[in-house]
């Protein structure tokens, strides 16, 4: 039988034309009827006015429709917008009827034009209410007709606001999931109890696992825009112990250049949201003009905050981008990606910056305006058991590319560097400290701008912790942190590269920026939280094991070292830190020496130079922590 009437409800897609003869039939309709209305629903007006009137109202009508396009809308999928359009039709109708009445007044035209502005008043509400009330009553009759048995998941949305409104509604139209809201929930005492679109709003501390179980959840969609992270991770914590998979929707931006929001687009959440940070505005247009027609070299262009410094230099004006890493098969990558994405004027090298004759080829073959000095050694216990390559990379690599910005003249050279360069306590954060004492101390050199960036750890970057947790989650555990306490801060791999790109814009010279970094996140939480969001159990699923500290690695991370303090820029993520007063020429003769002394391959006399270099520079559970506590000659 439902088969039969779903036969016959011919315009389940109905056309336009269909839908306008629909619209003109009840318009003429209505006129008639406001005429009874003015007369009590008696019928004493003469019919010849009719026969000049109901023409002309069908020639305004048709005007009105085709300016306003409110036949145009499918009607199934009745909202607002096409609420206001039949409203405009309708206005449209009353005044272009006023303007003839007017007309046939002043000039003594027919007076069958002389619509009384009564009859006219009276039509316009007719029109508005039952071309609109027709609209969502198909709307109605459709859903009820077309509409299956749900049978998909029953989802609660975490939101009762507009995004959790915007969410009801691609859920409820988003027939191939065939899923049931049954709920809102909201942190607003004013919206508990309360009902939204006829579902219940429920408070946060309602939803235990006999409510879960009742309503038989299976997913919780997270709709707020706006939301502090700690607030995200309580509510992500909260469902997860109650074993429903958790979504959450894009952030508005994500989805602004499509017609709307779509199913596909709730995705599940991860711990990178929970790490989420808010979006940074830019100076975009000086950042056009800092590299509109410039060449500009990247090094370490192949790794994980190089290449998105290259992605993001892509989307300017420049002139000419070389991208130099010693790493073939990453590199090749990137060439490929730009490749696709039909970049022109970018030239991939596969080069090493610890060779000096390659390097100064490279600058005076392409000439570069800026440098972006990305390439470094970074993982701590290798660079502990390896310090001459530390040393042979991230110091004397830094030097050759430095010094080869004075010679080749060119204007601007940034170095990213490390939050680990903060009083030391490991070989690579003292390499990257040395380093950074070196490019301050060519500040005055006369020629070329050199700006240090300093940050934390980026989410995704090669040997960040949360790829290997994902690993560890996907073979059944357990997750090793090497200490309880561990703490780090964390930021976006885009993000970071979008503050370098800024620094670098600011910069005069000789300064060392540090970013904001946010609010520090204890590594113990960080894998609870992944071992949640993967619907497993701590302990039950997933353990976490404890394996003690790493040769020098710190429990807790800084952005400043002993000293040093802070000055703000325009820019409220980024800070230039104001570091001690040294002697450049004593620093650069340091360096020197300590290149010279690498070159000897004795790891403990390359140590001890470092220590000397960056007093700072305490080892921890280190096989050189010997040289803290007794001094030794080295000559």
């Amino acid at each position: 039988m439902l088969k039969t009437i779903q036969k016959q409800f011919i315009i389940r897609s109905a056309p336009s034309w269909l839908v306008l003869a629909i619209d003109l039939y009840w318009v003429l309709y209505n006129f008639i009827f406001a005429y009874l209305i003015s007369n009590n629903f008696q019928y004493t007006f003469d019919g010849s006015r009719l026969k000049i009137q109901l023409p002309v109202l069908i020639v305004v009508s048709l005007v009105s429709f085709i300016i306003t396009r409110s036949y145009k809308g499918i009607i199934r999928h009745t909202g607002i917008k096409d609420a206001q359009n039949v409203t405009l039709a309708s206005l449209g109708i009353m005044f272009f009827l006023m303007a003839i009445a007017q007309l046939a007044n002043y000039y003594d035209l027919n007076d069958s034009l002389n619509f009384p502005m009564s009859i006219i008043v009276i039509h316009f509400l007719l029109n508005t209410v039952v071309l609109i009330g027709l609209r969502f009553l198909f709307k109605v009759l459709y859903n009820i007709l077309f509409s299956r048995p749900k049978s998909g998941p029953r989802i609660l949305i975490y939101g009762a606001g507009e995004a959790g409104l915007l969410t009801q509604a691609v859920l409820r139209d988003d027939k191939a999931n065939n899923s049931q809201v049954v709920g809102f929930v909201d942190d607003d005492k004013r919206k508990q109890g309360k009902r939204l679109n006829a579902i219940n709003i429920y408070n946060p501390e309602e939803i235990t696992p006999e409510f879960i179980s009742q309503k038989r959840v299976t997913r919780v969609i997270i709709a707020m825009q706006q939301i502090k992270q700690a607030r995200l991770i309580e509510i992500v914590a909260q469902f997860a112990a109650l074993s429903v998979k958790i979504k959450i929707v894009p952030p508005t931006k994500s989805w602004i250049n499509t017609p709307k929001l779509l199913a596909s687009q709730i995705k599940s959440i991860n711990i990178e949201d929970l790490l989420g940070r808010s979006v940074i505005e830019l100076d975009n247009v000086a950042l056009k003009n800092e590299f509109s027609d410039k060449v500009v070299l990247v090094t370490g262009a192949a790794g994980s905050i190089g290449s998105e410094i290259c992605r993001q230099l892509a989307n300017f004006n420049y002139k000419h981008l070389i991208l130099i890493d010693q790493a073939e098969s990453d590199l090749y990558n990137l060439q490929q990606f730009f490749s696709y994405h039909k970049k022109q004027n970018i030239t991939s090298i596969v080069a090493d910056v610890r060779d000096e004759k390659r390097m100064d080829s490279i600058f005076e073959k392409f000439k570069p305006q800026k440098v972006f000095h990305a390439a470094a050694y970074k993982h701590v216990p290798f660079m502990e058991e390896n310090p001459y390559e530390a040393v042979h990379v991230n110091v004397f690599g830094t030097k050759i590319i430095a010094d080869l910005v004075i010679k080749h003249k060119v204007k601007k050279f940034v170095m990213v560097s490390t939050d680990k360069a903060v009083n030391p306590t490991n070989v690579m954060g003292a390499t990257k400290r040395i380093a950074e004492m070196y490019i301050t101390s060519l500040s005055g050199n006369g020629t070329s701008k050199f700006i240090t960036t300093r940050f934390g750890n980026v989410l995704g970057s090669n040997g960040s912790v949360i790829p290997l947790f994902k690993t560890q989650i996907k073979n059944g555990g357990p997750i090793t942190l090497t200490h309880k306490d561990i703490t780090r801060y964390f930021m976006t791999i885009p993000e970071a590269c979008q503050l370098v790109l800024e620094a670098g814009i600011m910069g005069k010279g000789g300064e060392i920026f540090v970013f904001d970094m946010g609010t520090p996140m204890k590594i113990f939480d960080l894998a609870l939280n992944m071992i949640q969001l993967s619907n497993l159990k701590y302990p039950e699923d997933i353990n976490i094991e404890i394996t003690g500290l790493r040769p020098g690695e710190k429990i807790y991370e800084e952005l400043l070292g002993d000293g040093e303090s802070t000055i703000p820029t325009h820019h409220s993520k980024i800070m230039i830190a104001k570091v001690k007063e040294m002697d450049e020429m004593e620093i650069q003769q340091k360096i020197n020496d300590l290149c010279a002394a690498n070159r000897e391959l004795d790891f403990e006399k390359t140590v001890s130079k470092m220590k000397e270099i960056v007093p700072e520079f305490i080892s921890n559970n280190s096989i050189y922590e010997k040289f803290d506590h007794i001094e030794i000659d080295i000559n």
